[in-house]
Order: structure tokens, then sequence, then C-alpha cells
């Protein structure tokens, strides 16, 4: 994670190995509200941990909004032809009565 060999962290609040290796569950809303209220504590005192969160945090957006952009319409175009044709193909199979590859 980004920064986070060149502190240690207080050992009153778990310090910053604590909040660290909780950042996904925090940011992912898995902790319980003693927890997340203690590692926001740390967050809002100790700048490399919370750099190391925002860097996640927007992470995270930038990847979560890359998954649901849609495919270009060109691509969704060429896929259904390709079934179309795969499926035309494959019925002509049936009503030929041969598979490919047999006699």
């Amino acid at each position: 994670m980004v920064g986070m060999t060149e502190h240690s962290g207080s050992s009153e609040d778990g310090g910053c190995q604590e909040a660290i290796h909780r950042l996904y569950h925090y940011l992912d809303g898995e902790l319980t509200e003693e927890r997340r209220r203690a590692i926001q504590a740390h967050l809002d005192e100790c700048n490399p941990c919370l750099e190391a969160y925002d860097f996640e945090a927007e992470l995270r957006s930038i990847v979560a909004g890359h998954c649901r952009e849609q495919p270009p319409s060109t691509l969704r175009d060429r896929v259904a032809a390709a079934l179309r044709s795969e499926r035309e193909a494959a019925a002509g199979r049936r009503i030929g009565g041969s598979t490919p590859g047999r006699s």
C-alpha cells in the first residue's frame, strides 16, 4: 500500500498496521461501529494512512466506473451477428443430418 512502510502508528488506537489491515473492510462497510470509529479516528490523525485510504477509495471508484461501462454498439452487433450465424449453421447441420467431421 501507499506509504505504509515509513511509519508504524501509535498503539493506543491500533496503529497504522491495524488501520491498513482493516482498510478494505472499512471501505466495504464490514466493520463493527466500534472498529469503524477507531479506524476513522486513526485516519483523522494519520496523514500517511489517510493517503492510503484516499488512494484505495479512488482506485475502487475508477474500477467500479469502468466495470459499468457498456461495450460499443459495434461490438454488440458483431457478437449478435456471430451468434445468429452460428445458430443458422447449427440448424442447417440438423436439417442436413450431417455433423462436421462425421460422414
